[in-house]
């Protein structure tokens, strides 16, 4: 199972560092119903990463057994997550634009967050692709079914982990991260077009290298 794991970690770094989920966490950490929408939106942000990759563990599972499904499956993926990373990367110089949910965060309720939380986890190419390559990669390497069960509960927590520490810890000791928090909103707001850029460019080209050694 380690090289599995191994394969899973660029990509549920990939999730976790994803900015835009980490954004609109700590917008509802600095809003009026922190506690509650936070906690929404976590729950929300690892349902979808655990339904998006369990979905590909299964067609990942049926693409295995000798054939090169899997192989163009991640090749393909590649190939998505590698074109997205180029467009990134070219328009990272431009007006930085802000989702319009982001304005509506204040007045936002649990449910409503948990719904955003799915979306953007589940529903956003992106993050998506990353959550599809994990799952082909854990259903192609036709594991037992423990060892299945703790390679996505690995992917998940890794990739959930940059939303859930931030809502675990306002929980905790919310007035000492109010500070900490809106500068690490700032600092991403700044530079996510970059950093999404990079990522999704070394992911890509990682994923179009496991896809031909899949096929080869």
């Amino acid at each position: 199972m380690g090289p599995v794991i191994g394969e899973l970690l660029p990509l549920a770094v990939g999730v976790a560092i994803s900015p835009i989920p980490i954004i609109g966490a700590i917008l509802m950490l600095l809003g009026k119903h922190a506690r509650t929408t936070s906690v929404g939106f976590a729950l929300g942000w690892v349902a979808g990463i655990v339904i998006a990759t369990v979905i590909f563990v299964l067609l990942g599972g049926g693409a295995s057994s000798g054939s090169d499904a899997a192989g163009w499956i991640k090749l393909g993926l590649g190939i998505l997550l590698l074109a997205e990373g180029i467009r990134e990367w070219r328009a990272r110089s431009g007006a930085q634009s802000t989702p319009k949910w982001m304005s509506a965060v204040d007045e936002m309720k649990p449910l409503t967050a948990l719904g955003l939380g799915f979306a953007l986890a589940a529903i956003n190419p992106k993050n998506l692709i990353m959550s599809a390559g994990a799952g082909v990669t854990i259903g192609g390497a036709e594991l037992s079914g423990a060892s299945t069960s703790i390679a996505v509960v690995v992917f998940v927590l890794i990739a959930a982990s940059t939303v859930l520490i931030p809502v675990i810890a306002y929980q905790v000791a919310a007035d000492a991260l109010r500070g900490p928090l809106d500068r690490l909103k700032e600092w991403l707001e700044a530079n996510n077009k970059t950093i999404m850029a990079t990522l999704i460019l070394v992911i890509g080209v990682v994923l179009i290298g496991k896809g031909i050694s899949a096929l080869g």
